[in-house]
């Protein structure tokens, strides 16, 4: 009878404290908004751990330069650039200013732009400068500031900065090559965001790729699997998770964004994706596929079929990829000539 006490005074014990945390997690959330924005972005999260980003070589990329550029003061960020296969054997033992001076060789550009979490050392990522790279395509990618090696602290207007700082380093090397944007996840947040800015500025680039995208961070925060199964079982979900991003200023407002946009535009989504859900590409795309600002350009939703299994972030292993960009890609330039 004791043991069966104190077992049951342990049990209750236990559901209080749970019981607590139930109900403590939430008023946290909203007292400080500051929690759900590491939650959106994810970046003291360093997957692969023990890398180290000043030698992308470690990753097979053999032709990759590794460079710092400052886009603000206190702010630095560390960028990957991968030249195109062609130039592999030239690339070796190449100083940082011969691949900026390679950006001019007669080769499209490719700013890749990655989603919350990890580094530009990611698998699925290094695994996409490859394809492209053999493609024919210069990668730039870069950590945000906050992200992997990159000083500063996250915000959605510093990783846009950051994107434009780096978007304008390209232009100013390039020539007259085209220039894509391509954003996977919550970096489409960030690609629509710095198109939009470049269409207001008029020097947009010559296309734009959206990986998984959502329509905005307040919906695709609502649609992700924890939330859908918590939106059930606890009152007042939104005003306790949901506000809070936009309190702190976090939109990536990418269905508002594509109506100022004036551009190509490519969208990617697998149907089992289950980050940002498929349905939420689809919405962006007939936001974009019936807005006047595209109304010159051309706008392509592809989608991937569950059976495939890419989910999330392995696209990149289609082999219908390489036609699809050529089919865009190839049109768009055509656009930009003439």
């Amino acid at each position: 009878l004791y043991r069966r006490y104190g077992l049951w005074f342990r049990l209750r014990k236990l559901i209080i404290w749970l019981l607590g945390v139930y109900i403590a997690i939430p008023f946290l959330v909203k007292l400080c908004p500051a929690i759900q924005a590491k939650l959106v972005f994810l970046n003291f999260v360093r997957v692969p751990y023990f890398i180290d980003l000043k030698r992308p070589q470690d990753q097979g990329l053999n032709h990759t330069c590794n460079y710092y550029l400052q886009p603000e003061e206190d702010v630095t960020i560390g960028v990957w650039h991968t030249v195109p296969a062609a130039l592999w054997k030239n690339a070796r033992g190449k100083d940082q200013l011969w691949f900026e001076e390679a950006l001019g060789s007669s080769h499209p550009v490719i700013l890749y732009l990655h989603g919350n979490a990890g580094t530009r050392g990611g698998d699925h990522r290094v695994e996409l400068y490859k394809v492209l790279s053999s493609l024919g395509y210069h990668v730039v990618t870069f950590d945000y500031r906050g992200w992997g090696d990159s000083i500063g602290s996250p915000s959605e207007r510093g990783m846009t900065y950051d994107a434009l700082h780096v978007f304008d380093w390209i232009k100013a090397r390039s020539g007259d090559n085209p220039v894509y944007i391509w954003g996977h996840s919550l970096g489409t947040g960030v690609a629509t965001n710095l198109v939009r800015r470049l269409c207001e500025r008029e020097t947009p680039p010559d296309a734009l790729i959206l990986e998984s995208p959502f329509t905005n961070i307040r919906e695709e925060a609502r649609s992700h699997p924890f939330s859908v199964a918590s939106t059930q079982y606890f009152p007042g979900f939104d005003w306790f998770f949901l506000d809070p991003i936009t309190t702190s200023g976090i939109k990536f407002a990418n269905d508002e964004n594509v109506k100022y946009i004036s551009c190509s535009l490519l969208i990617l989504h697998a149907e089992d994706d289950p980050v940002v859900p498929f349905h939420l590409g689809k919405k962006l795309y007939n936001i974009a596929a019936t807005s006047r600002s595209f109304r010159d350009y051309k706008v392509q939703f592809v989608p991937f079929h569950t059976d495939l299994g890419y989910r999330h972030k392995y696209i990149y292993r289609s082999p219908e990829l390489p036609r699809i960009l050529r089919e865009f890609l190839g049109k768009s330039e055509h656009e930009h000539h003439h």
